[in-house]
């Protein structure tokens, strides 16, 4: 399926997971008949199949529909782009930025689609560091570069609301393939994101 802002919802699914949630807010002593409620089983299901569209959208297939042949061969970035999950031990969000770059081998992409594949991936329960992995080895397999790399740095609510609620701990995870797993390249690319080149 290729990307789609998704805002359709079947009819089925949405009343099946509604009932579902209409049930927990009756099990934790909520009244589900009040007036403030009322409507919250219907909109925490259509939250909960948004928040978890990626199951149904195929990444490979976003790449390959913006492919170009081009001989260009330098590092390309995107940095700074918004990712929205769900950590998949306690359902609660977990939200940030993710740095992704790669050197072409004979074909470019379209820039959109970078930060469309981390909403594919991100649009499922994760955990920080398989959606890296997630992310990397989609740009990898499906380009065929010199070299990715992918940082994602994320607050996790279930550290700042719950647990330990430490409200100020950041998480950062990594992964390199071809090129920059070479020291120099690697340097040259977490430089870039960090620095400010306006």
């Amino acid at each position: 399926m290729p990307y789609k802002n998704f805002e359709e919802y079947n009819i089925e699914v949405t009343e099946e997971v509604k009932g579902k949630f209409k049930s927990i807010i009756e099990d934790i002593g909520e009244d589900t008949e009040r007036d403030g409620i009322l409507k919250t089983p219907e909109r925490a299901a259509k939250a909960m199949l948004f928040l978890t569209q990626g199951y149904h959208q195929n990444p490979e297939e976003i790449l390959k529909g913006a492919m170009f042949k081009e001989d260009y061969d330098d590092m390309v970035i995107v940095k700074d782009i918004e990712l929205y999950s769900l950590c998949e031990h306690h359902m609660l969000p977990f939200f940030g930025k993710a740095h992704i770059a790669y050197i072409p081998n004979g074909h470019i992409v379209g820039l959109s689609k970078l930060p469309r594949i981390v909403d594919v991936f991100a649009r499922r329960l994760q955990v920080q560091e398989r959606l890296t992995h997630d992310i990397l080895e989609c740009i990898n397999d499906t380009l065929k570069p010199k070299g990715v790399a992918v940082v994602i740095e994320a607050s996790h609510m279930c550290m700042m609301m719950r647990g330990v609620q430490k409200q100020n701990s950041v998480t950062t995870t990594s992964g390199f393939r071809g090129q920059f797993e070479k020291i120099e390249t690697r340097t040259e690319f977490l430089r870039l994101i960090t620095s400010d080149l306006t």
